[in-house]
């Protein structure tokens, strides 16, 4: 009788180890793959980023009455660059996220704002470097609409794992915060960017 008492009294606490060890390195491999999703957005960001000053100095020959449009351009470029910058550097920080989320969201009408000046000179429409270039971020925005639903879904599948019966209990206390999803803020950022020249 004291054996069996004894093997319970120790076979609980090994056993609620290996159960928190286990929880533990689950909810680690899913921050790292949402992590991983998030590096993918970064390198498609950084790409688009790339692109728009190239985009922004085959207009300017064109568009010199229109100042004002390539600067707040360049700028929400930037800004945006930044955010991504410290998302990058902490993935897991709902803030930096959320703040990356504002500024593409920025970025994207200003984007738009410029095409729709695009839209008014047919040179700069014909032209063979704009016209490469619009395929470029045509072909990029695609890329970091999949890239944000591969991001997203990994976010799902983490945060509904910390969220669940018994890790929950956990989590928090293990330092497992939640993780913040790339997600719409207005109405006219989920309906598809009009790109024309």
């Amino acid at each position: 009788m004291a054996w069996v008492l004894l093997a319970v009294l120790i076979g609980i606490p090994v056993l609620l180890i290996v159960w928190v060890i286990g929880v533990y390195n689950g909810l680690v491999q899913l921050r790292n793959r949402f992590k991983n999703a998030f590096a993918q957005i970064d390198v498609q960001l950084k790409r688009r980023y790339d692109l728009i000053p190239n985009l922004v100095e085959t207009a300017k020959g064109y568009l010199k009455h229109e100042r004002e449009t390539l600067e707040a351009v360049i700028a929400a470029r930037n800004q945006a660059a930044a955010a991504a910058k410290a998302a990058a550097a902490a993935p897991a920080d709902a803030s930096a996220v959320r703040a990356l989320s504002g500024a593409e969201q920025v970025l994207r009408g200003t984007l738009d704002r410029l095409m729709l000046v695009v839209e008014q000179y047919p040179d700069l429409k014909a032209n063979q470097n704009m016209l490469a270039l619009q395929e470029e971020i045509t072909s990029t925005e695609n890329r970091i609409a999949f890239a944000r639903q591969a991001y997203n879904d990994e976010v799902m599948i983490y945060n509904t794992k910390r969220e669940v019966f018994p890790a929950v209990l956990i989590a928090s206390a293990l330092g497992f915060a939640a993780a913040q999803s790339l997600e719409l803020e207005s109405a006219a950022e989920r309906q598809a960017p009009q790109v024309r020249f």
